[in-house]
């Protein structure tokens, strides 16, 4: 993925091509405002998965008791490792 600084007054200035840009070359903007870093527009891949699509995923699934226990322990660990997400912005 390619990065481009700009300021956000030539962003609001170039605002569709800055959004074309992002969402047909994967480009990603970084904002500034007096050379200080203050937002991004960035194209949106990221697949998304709820809670409810991961039942209605699991619930098709037919796994043995045993494998069922192990992934319930897999489950409980990563919520224990789970960490905040850092702001980088802040």
């Amino acid at each position: 993925m390619k990065k481009q600084v700009i300021s956000v007054t030539e962003a609001a200035r170039n605002f569709a091509e800055c959004v074309n840009r992002a969402h047909y070359q994967d480009v990603t903007f970084v904002l500034t405002r007096n050379g200080e870093p203050i937002a991004r527009i960035t194209p949106d891949r990221q697949k998304h998965c709820t809670g409810k699509e991961l039942a209605e995923a699991l619930a098709e699934v037919d796994l043995s008791a045993e494998d069922a226990k192990a992934w319930y322990k897999d489950l409980q660990q990563a919520r224990k490792n789970l960490r905040p997400a850092e702001d980088k912005w802040r």
